[in-house]
């Protein structure tokens, strides 16, 4: 059967190496869906891999839309009737020239309930010895936040709606002005990329036991720093920063890892090396 694989957010930066790699790596008879939710800027990145030589497919997709990311699912299963790799890398940019208070809302819907959506819509979708992956970060990680809200993070007890509602009321805290007095990080991105990573890894407890019998593997991934426009403003040197090309490299071959492997599984991974969650 021909592999299917999908990357959310790809119409440029490490989205795009990813889409690139995964054609070359996957071969021609797979279906590869670069995703965009701007279709003039999807389109010309199709264009750009199709001068190459490539032949990925391009699909409309919006993650802080539920409806956007229910046709696009939609779209796979009538078409393939699952999927084999499933990125899930669409993410918000946080500005320094706006208060954080003013970016919150936009962030977490993108980068928390828009991974939120993706799980639902494509985990029921997956085929025998498929990957889900999560981008996330290695700020991800229960360190980069007080003691006092781990316990909301416990992925042992917690379902992924709780991080949902967890997050609406980060969102708001910040909004108000009050994160700080509630033991946040003044740093949006710290708690975003926790929930993310506590989601990946709630999803693969509830999907253990199927995924150990179907050989599906679920991880999040920290790509590392790359050389991106939305990385360039937090940094006045990035001379020795991976290319989104070079850090697409790990993470393809997370994402191809081959049957009959079973670790990792609910890890936060980079550079192929498993980071503690705690």
């Amino acid at each position: 059967m021909n592999k299917v694989a999908l990357v959310s957010g790809s119409n440029q930066g490490l989205g795009f190496a990813l889409v690139e790699a995964l054609c070359k790596n996957l071969g021609t008879d797979a279906s590869v869906y670069l995703t965009a939710r701007n279709p003039e800027r999807g389109e010309k990145a199709i264009r750009q891999l199709r001068d190459q030589g490539l032949s990925p497919m391009f699909h409309l997709l919006d993650v802080t839309d539920t409806a956007s990311v229910a046709s696009f699912a939609e779209t796979i299963r009538t078409q393939h009737g699952g999927v084999d790799i499933v990125i899930s890398n669409a993410a918000a940019r946080i500005s320094r020239d706006v208060a954080q208070s003013e970016q919150v809302e936009t962030f977490v819907n993108t980068n928390n309930h828009g991974t939120f959506r993706m799980i639902g819509a494509f985990g029921p979708m997956l085929r025998d010895n498929a990957r889900f992956l999560v981008v996330a970060s290695a700020f991800g990680t229960l360190r980069n936040l007080s003691p006092n809200l781990h316990e909301k993070f416990d992925v042992t007890t917690r379902s992924l709606e709780d991080i949902e509602r967890l997050m609406d009321d980060y969102v708001h805290l910040v909004e108000a002005g009050q994160a700080e007095e509630h033991h946040w990080t003044e740093w949006i991105n710290i708690p975003s990329k926790v929930a993310q990573v506590a989601s990946t890894k709630i999803m693969a407890r509830l999907m253990r036991e199927e995924a150990s019998r179907r050989g599906i593997l679920i991880n999040a991934v920290c790509p590392g720093l790359v050389d991106t426009e939305a990385s360039r403003p937090w940094f006045d040197d990035m001379s020795s920063v991976q290319s989104p090309a070079q850090a697409a490299v790990d993470v393809v071959w997370l994402a191809t890892l081959p049957p009959r492997t079973d670790t990792p599984y609910g890890e936060l991974v980079q550079h192929r090396r498993t980071l503690p969650w705690h």
